[in-house]
């Protein structure tokens, strides 16, 4: 088997695939995330040699320092502090690439997914955290210390009353925006109002349900995520937002979200497009299968 072969790496799940150079899948697999990095490590280096040959990209949570060489900045902790993409090249035994997962998932979508034939993409990944990617006619924005599209870690904007004081991020500030707007934000936020520690799934189905306290939830929940994405067109006026993750499925953040946004643009009249991933959750190992385009 030949291609190019990605990896995303999450908190709970590890995906590979391999694409022929026509985009086909020619191999899928997912593995449950080990606890170690040791472990991890390992874990990759076996779909890799389970998918054949081909170039490798990796997608993780997290960015590799230009100075240091060494991992940082990523919500999976073991990974910290470790030479993460050496050690992967070590026991693949050929070059990688190695990209934040959410700028992964940004290629994807823009290459052949639901950003595609627009000059300026945002991309928001609503899951158990937040992460983002910003791809400018057809390229991946990174920056010049690797941190570029990190929205996830931009400041919650706006804060109200019920927001203070900010909450503690574990990258060391306060008041992220993934502290907020995330599965684990409406978990927290919910379990703070109304005092039931219940998962995002049930906060969802109660609403549905016709729950006034999940609603409330979920209406606190859209808002902030409003008013994050008018602060980042505030920066770069994207000609659209693409939503993905597991909370994208919610037309509360999709489909439901640019009015919002535009009340809290600085005009106030913005005209805002929002639109759902086309790939869905294998857009950060497709992105990541296309590192090396």
């Amino acid at each position: 088997m030949s291609g190019r072969i990605g990896i995303d790496l999450g908190g709970t799940k590890i995906d590979a695939i391999a694409l022929s150079e026509a985009g086909e899948a020619l191999f899928e697999k997912r593995v449950a995330t080990p606890k170690t990095y040791e472990g991890i490590v390992a874990a990759i280096g076996s779909l890799v040699q389970e998918a054949g040959d081909g170039k490798v990209g990796i997608g993780a949570p997290g960015s590799r320092s230009r100075v240091t060489g060494l991992w940082r900045n990523a919500n999976i902790v073991v990974c910290n502090g470790k030479p993460f993409q050496a050690d992967l090249e070590a026991v693949i035994g050929r070059p990688v690439k190695m990209e934040n997962d959410a700028n992964c998932f940004a290629l994807s979508e823009a290459i052949d997914g639901a950003g595609q034939g627009y000059s300026v993409v945002a991309f928001f990944t609503v899951g158990t955290a937040l992460g983002g990617g910003l791809v400018v006619n057809g390229k991946l924005i990174v920056g010049a210390n690797g941190e570029a599209g990190e929205f996830g870690h931009t400041a919650l904007p706006w804060p109200n009353d019920s927001e203070w004081p900010l909450l503690p991020c574990f990258c060391g500030k306060a008041g992220c925006a993934e502290q907020y707007v995330s599965g684990t934000g409406l978990q927290r936020d919910h379990r703070c109002v109304a005092g039931e520690d219940i998962s995002a799934k049930e906060i969802v189905a109660r609403a549905r349900g016709g729950d006034a306290q999940a609603q409330a939830s979920l209406q606190r929940l859209q808002d902030r995520f409003a008013r994050v994405a008018a602060n980042i067109s505030c920066v770069v006026d994207p000609d659209v937002f693409v939503i993905g993750g597991g909370l994208s499925e919610l037309p509360e953040l999709v489909e439901h979200l640019a009015p919002l946004i535009s009340r809290y643009s600085f005009s106030g009249t913005a005209e805002v497009k929002v639109v759902r991933a086309k790939h869905g959750e294998k857009s950060g190992v497709r992105g990541a299968a296309r590192l090396w385009d």
